[in-house]
């Protein structure tokens, strides 16, 4: 009988990855990622179709930039340089310069003040859905 490579569910080839679902998606539509598609019309992924992607690994850039965060499952993380804190009453309102763009979070007064954000310092926004949360690095 013939060597059957494994076939794998992009969620399942996305974990053995590390990379999102959707990174995943994207990749087997641009054809970086070969698949076999199910009568139904399922992509599945060959397992040994991920080995040239899991020597290549995260680039040490990436990876650094990664490990300043905790153990978070949110894999949309942004770093950069804390453009401005407002506190008012209750809410914090905290903008963070990333390149040329900017991102706004609202927080907890408290939260900044834990944190002790202020101007300058280097943070990262982890986004979730509608929500932005800035972490102190």
């Amino acid at each position: 009988m013939p060597y059957a490579d494994v076939l794998l569910k992009p969620s399942q080839a996305a974990t053995a990855l590390g990379v999102s679902y959707p990174t995943l998606k994207q990749w087997i539509l641009s054809g970086k990622l070969k698949t076999v598609k199910t009568p139904g019309g399922h992509h599945r992924i060959p397992e040994s179709g991920l080995q040239p992607l899991l020597k290549a690994g995260p680039s040490p850039e990436r990876r650094q930039s990664r490990e300043r965060f905790r153990n978070v499952s949110g894999r949309n993380q942004l770093v950069g340089v804390i453009d401005e804190v407002k506190i008012s009453g209750l809410l914090a309102q905290v903008k963070l310069k990333i390149g040329d763009q900017r991102i706004t979070s609202i927080i907890t007064a408290d939260a900044a003040r834990e944190m002790q954000l202020r101007k300058g310092q280097t943070a990262g926004a982890l986004i979730k859905s509608t929500e932005v949360m800035i972490v102190r690095v």
